[in-house]
């Protein structure tokens, strides 16, 4: 694997946990503290599913996904052109899903806090993983839409 890469998924990886770990000591479980009124709480939460709760209770099939999606992110990284936004991506793609990961695989669910109502939508609480996950997804979004999915042949 590429050093800058795993560094930015080491780095993001640390963040998640760490944040985790300060919101399990400070908050009790469903503590809620309004941050912005109306935008934006801080609300502990424990997540036996994935995004919208999907797949509620089945953590044994969300590790095997999530052991997938790392298989999968791993092979074709190396597909992609290597410049700073597709490490980006793909360093923040992998420590989103270990982060999720490990949560899963030590406790059984995954700890949320971050909720955010946006023009009267109430978001699903998520974490930094999760952030970190849809900001390298649109990261290759790009990449691919600028034809940086593919190495230059040689």
């Amino acid at each position: 694997m590429n050093r800058k890469i795993f560094a930015i998924a080491v780095s993001s990886l640390f963040i998640d946990q760490i944040t985790k770990i300060l919101i399990g000591i400070f908050f009790a479980l469903d503590a809620k503290v309004v941050v912005i009124k109306k935008f934006f709480s801080i609300h502990f939460i424990e997540n036996y599913g994935a995004a919208w709760s999907l797949f509620s209770n089945k953590v044994d099939f969300l590790i095997i996904i999530s052991l997938s999606a790392i298989f999968i992110i791993y092979r074709y990284m190396y597909n992609f052109k290597h410049n700073k936004r597709n490490n980006i991506a793909f360093g923040l793609i992998l420590g989103g899903i270990v982060g999720n990961l490990i949560d899963r695989i030590f406790l059984g669910y995954v700890r949320d806090f971050l909720s955010f109502k946006i023009f009267l939508y109430d978001y699903p609480v998520f974490n930094f993983a999760d952030t970190f996950i849809v900001i390298g997804i649109v990261l290759l979004i790009f990449a691919i839409l600028k034809g940086e999915d593919k190495k230059d042949e040689v």
